[in-house]
């Protein structure tokens, strides 16, 4: 999946102290808590409703997210079944003050649509 000018990212944000590892990088499980919230805004405008992360099934962190960066996710409904859907989601790093993307983590999500009791229900 490309960042293309004209794909809206799920989730845009810029990296602060609070997130970093010792390392100078953002810790992973940060980069996975907003994967976790992009997955469940493209799944709700899939499922045009309520929805639920219940697998990753891949997660690769490419390069490392630096503190400092900005961080935009995008993604693509790869599949859907009659209650789940899997998601492919792409993080990119940039200087907030422009510049090249570059690709820093891909992952696969699968998210199942819940009813009103969180049971699952289709996928419309």
């Amino acid at each position: 999946m490309d960042a293309s000018a004209a794909a809206l990212p799920l989730v845009r944000t810029l990296t602060l102290p609070s997130e970093a590892n010792l390392n100078g990088g953002v810790f992973g499980g940060w980069i996975m808590a907003e994967l976790d919230k992009a997955a469940g805004l493209l799944g709700m405008r899939r499922a045009r409703g309520a929805c639920s992360t219940v697998a990753v099934e891949n997660l690769r962190f490419l390069a490392p997210l630096r503190v400092g960066e900005e961080f935009s996710i995008y993604g693509e409904v790869e599949s859907v079944g009659r209650s789940s859907m899997r998601l492919k989601l792409d993080g990119f790093a940039a200087s907030p003050s422009g510049g090249e993307q570059r690709r820093v983590v891909e992952a696969l999500f699968v998210s199942v649509a819940l009813d009103a009791d969180g049971r699952s229900r289709p996928v419309p």
